[in-house]
């Protein structure tokens, strides 16, 4: 069974409903094509889980209760992630955020999937509020770090662009997976430093707000980085 089969049992099990049941169910259904919680049964969820049909009502009321269930532990773990001590340059600090977030979608790819782009419950009430809540969370965290408090518009649609790109650079890394992660982690920060550096360079508000925060960045870090590379490219 491929990854891409086994999305309904990660989206079900990989926030730790019934930890393993995914690579359970792959290891006993090994001829089985599973791509959404439409394709398996509710007695082979509870006979992979090893618990019974019964109990599996107990919990939830359906396929579509499991799969929202496990989505939402999902979203927790994840926005867990852009959890970070405000210590130490910034650029620093979203690289580890970078690191913590590709870990998640690494280990837990067609899941991390199902979470952005709803799987079989998109477009549910559930499911979209699940996503928003993640989105916000990172929002808030990054604008804490950048000691913002009422962001003006130009810098939330920095954020929240940046953000955007961060969620689609996974999804196009998970298929193939043709470029190291860790490249990625560090590309990510990089994008990051450009997208305000462009809009600050437009905007005297923005750049007021954001030169103590980024003025101290060390020429070793990520942001002095990346400063390094466009002086080179343009000389």
């Amino acid at each position: 069974m491929t990854d891409g089969e086994q999305t309904a049992f990660e989206a079900f099990c990989l926030a730790g409903l019934w930890p393993g049941l995914g690579r359970t169910v792959a290891s006993r259904l090994p001829d089985a094509r599973i791509n959404s919680p439409d394709d398996v049964s509710i007695d082979e969820i509870a006979a992979a889980a090893g618990i019974s049909r019964p109990l599996v009502y107990h919990y939830f009321p359906g396929k579509l209760s499991l799969y929202e269930a496990a989505l939402k532990r999902a979203s927790e773990d994840l926005a867990e992630r852009f959890t970070e001590p405000h210590e130490g340059p910034l650029g620093a600090r979203l690289l580890r955020v970078m690191h913590r977030f590709f870990d998640f979608v690494d280990a837990h790819g067609p899941g991390f999937s199902a979470l952005m782009r709803g799987g079989p419950a998109v477009g549910s009430s559930t499911t979209n509020a699940l996503v928003d809540s993640v989105r916000q969370i990172a929002y808030e965290q990054i604008l804490s770090h950048l000691e913002v408090t009422d962001p003006p518009a130009r810098l939330e649609l920095v954020v929240r662009s940046w953000i955007s790109l961060a969620e689609s650079t996974a999804l196009i890394w998970l298929d193939g997976r043709r470029i190291p992660r860790e490249e990625l982690e560090v590309q990510l920060v990089h994008d990051f430093a450009a997208l305000t550096a462009v809009s600050a360079a437009f905007d005297d508000e923005l750049r007021t707000l954001l030169r103590p925060v980024l003025g101290g960045e060390p020429a070793d870090g990520p942001f002095g980085d990346l400063t390094a590379r466009l002086i080179a490219l343009a000389s």
